[in-house]
């Protein structure tokens, strides 16, 4: 399409994994920031889901500002209880009221949020009890008149960006962002889950890599009724801590690797890391949509970032939510299929109101292997015209739930 405005340029800076000192974070499924991303997202789908069955198409909507308040609990060695739940409310707009042959339509906006966010805990906590230990709650309002017009002027195939925002994202991962992603996902995943029950949902993992050396810091709550004494937690956190070992070894090429484990801990003084339900948030650790990862799972301070929340915005027109996705999408692709790529950053800025698949600017800033030839910009801006042409292709995906969002 002629228009788009794509900019390719050499980037002449050092590759992170060459520089001395790199950073990297990621805050794990049972974590209170990644519990209120993920209210959010599922609140979303299941609003996208219903009004295209009911409509035809999604209708406006976004629901970025879920916030979650921790509780309190006594947990204990065998045992322990929740003594005040954990408080979620979802809030931001959607479209609560539509009119249809000369009918009103009242939407179940409350049913169809506190159902989703329920059947996600229930998913993904196994001692985290939807009814017993968690508060859902709400708050919605109608979208603004300008917005929601904007949002069906262009309808579901030409989709107008509702915000001035920008979405970027990079390739590939650095060693420590790949063992920092893949550590949380072993410890949160279903076999590690069988071989040691006694480990929580809420997993941080903070990474740090000096020279060819790195230093992995992870928090890993403990589920109190599963761990009968001290001696007991002891074992399972150096269990833990042998099979990050043998993770790291296996997809890393570090020379050196220290790895701490709950390093809060005071054991002599009998104040460990337990939990009654596996998240932080039952006794008073807070979380905040957008305040954890990345959409591509990360938080990496050594990199270009956006501030936006990907979660819980409308998958048709908030740039906020597809630029995000699409740029690290793009991102991966170039540096697949584009050969001498040593890194590759996409930046996608949107006006609102303009067509989405019409960047103000789609940039990319390439650091090759030696420099950045014509053909390679060629290559580079086919891709991003590829992909920019089949944007819409996306709302399928991210309502399905198939798209890294954080």
């Amino acid at each position: 399409m002629k228009g788009r405005n794509i900019v390719v340029e050499q980037l002449n800076q050092t590759p992170i994994e060459r520089l001395e000192v790199e950073l990297v974070e990621r805050k794990g499924v049972g974590h209170p920031d990644y519990i209120a991303d993920s209210a959010s997202e599922v609140s979303s789908i299941a609003l996208s889901q219903f009004y295209r069955k009911e409509f035809g198409y999604i209708l406006h909507h976004n629901l970025d500002k879920t916030l979650v308040v921790g509780g309190q609990a006594s947990p204990r060695f065998g045992g322990g209880d929740v003594i005040q739940p954990i408080y979620i409310i979802v809030s931001g707009r959607a479209t609560t009221t539509v009119f249809k042959e000369g009918e009103v339509t009242r939407i179940p906006v409350g049913p169809l949020i506190i159902g989703a966010v329920k059947d996600w805990i229930r998913r993904n906590f196994r001692f985290l009890d939807p009814e017993k230990h968690v508060v859902i709650d709400y708050r919605i309002g109608q979208g603004s008149a300008d917005l929601a017009g904007l949002y069906e002027l262009g309808g579901e195939k030409t989709p107008l960006a509702n915000d001035t925002s920008f979405g970027v994202g990079f390739a590939p991962l650095t060693d420590l962002e790949r063992v920092v992603l893949e550590i949380e996902k072993m410890l949160n995943s279903r076999d590690f889950k069988s071989r040691y029950p006694e480990v929580g949902e809420d997993v941080k993992v903070m990474g740090l890599r000096i020279g060819k050396n790195a230093k992995i810091t992870v928090a890993a709550s403990m589920i109190s009724h599963l761990v009968s004494d001290l001696d007991h937690y002891l074992s399972v956190k150096e269990e833990v801590r042998n099979r990050i070992a043998d993770l790291v070894a296996r997809i890393s090429r570090f020379e050196g690797v220290e790895i701490y484990i709950n390093t809060a801990d005071r054991p002599e003084k009998g104040l460990v890391y337990l939990t009654v339900t596996g998240t932080s948030a039952e006794h008073g650790d807070d979380g905040m949509t957008g305040r954890g990862n990345r959409a591509n799972g990360l938080i990496t301070p050594m990199r270009p970032m956006s501030l936006e929340a990907t979660a819980g915005k409308n998958p048709v027109s908030h740039v906020g939510k597809i630029y995000n996705a699409l740029a690290t999408i793009i991102a991966n692709d170039i540096y697949n299929k584009v050969r001498r790529v040593s890194e590759v950053y996409v930046s996608l800025l949107s006006q609102i109101g303009k067509p989405i698949d019409m960047p103000l600017v789609a940039s990319v800033k390439v650091i090759p292997e030696k420099t950045l030839t014509l053909d390679m910009r060629n290559e580079i801006t086919a891709i991003v015209e590829t992909h920019l042409e089949n944007i819409t292709k996306l709302r399928d995906e991210f309502i399905a739930g198939k798209i890294m969002l954080f």
